[in-house]
């Protein structure tokens, strides 16, 4: 009987060490963890964080909500996922991959320590869906024109440092007045939100359009010359010519009008964007329904 208590208590004191350690650890998680509100930071230091304890090769993380996959590290054959959530919030995906098969064992302490990452992901996915909020034009659901202002000021930037083009499209619904006076605002709203949707389906993931202001909307086209600009701002006035919006029992016909601006050296944010909306403007003069380039 012993010999059999002192086993129990080794058992015990070993239980309680690791118990131990596995805290120690979750603590150094939770606060390295607290330190950003950034995604690609979060899932970046705790890829770091669990290194020692779960060894892998990379990992994936997705979060549909806010267009993100974030990927990190050399792709092998076996992974564990986990769909993160916390009170029926969703938090997104991570898989981690590794060369080798995860084993009970691993997969058991992952779990643990994956505690520490739902409340920094909750976190930046609060801060990040009032920022969104903040940006986002509600009716048309592009961004607004705060975004706007800080988004010409960093893509100019990054044009400039990395010697790229950068071209920028304003674009303008014909007659918007005439569809209000005539059909109601409720028909100049379902205008406005149509213009968007058909303007969005033309651009490419790294393309951004924004609300200007009224019925004039602003794409950003990063990496972009001026022909490439020129061609994609007809497929956007094409796109708006042949579509046709039902409402009640009318059917309204909207054309758009379109100017294009290419980032010059020595250009500040007024002349750029000015180019484009005196081109957008001659448009409108020769006739409407065309895309005029600011050459």
């Amino acid at each position: 009987m012993a010999n059999k208590s002192a086993n129990l208590a080794i058992i015990s004191n070993n239980t309680f060490e690791a118990t131990k350690a596995i805290n120690l650890d979750n603590y150094d998680i939770s606060s390295a963890l607290q330190t950003t509100l950034e995604f690609n930071e979060l899932i970046a230091i705790f890829s770091s964080k669990i290194a020692n304890k779960i060894p892998h090769s990379a990992y994936v993380y997705i979060n549909p909500e806010f267009d993100l996959e974030i990927k990190s590290g050399v792709f092998t054959r076996h992974s564990c996922n986990y769909a993160l959530k916390v009170e029926q919030q969703q938090l997104g995906e991570l898989k981690l991959m590794s060369n080798h098969r995860f084993s009970d064992a691993d997969l058991q302490v992952l779990e643990t320590m994956l505690c520490c990452l739902i409340y920094p992901l909750k976190n930046a996915t609060l801060f990040h869906q009032a920022l969104k909020m903040a940006y986002t034009d509600p009716l048309t659901q592009t961004h607004n024109r705060a975004s706007f202002n800080d988004s010409i000021s960093r893509e100019m930037s990054l044009a400039v440092r990395n010697a790229k083009n950068l071209s920028v499209i304003f674009f303008d619904i014909d007659h918007f007045k005439t569809i209000n006076d005539t059909y109601g605002h409720d028909c100049g709203d379902t205008t406005l939100a149509l213009s968007a949707k058909w303007i969005k389906e033309n651009l490419r993931d790294s393309d951004i359009v924004f609300r200007y202001g009224g019925e004039e909307f602003v794409i950003l086209l990063s990496d972009t010359d001026a022909h490439g600009a020129e061609l994609l701002a007809e497929r956007i006035r094409a796109s708006i010519e042949h579509h046709t919006i039902a409402y009640g029992m009318e059917a309204v016909k909207i054309t758009a009008s379109l100017g294009v601006s290419t980032l010059r050296e020595n250009d500040t944010i007024e002349s750029f964007i000015k180019r484009a909306d005196d081109a957008m403007y001659t448009a409108k003069k020769r006739g409407r329904n065309q895309v005029v380039s600011s050459k």
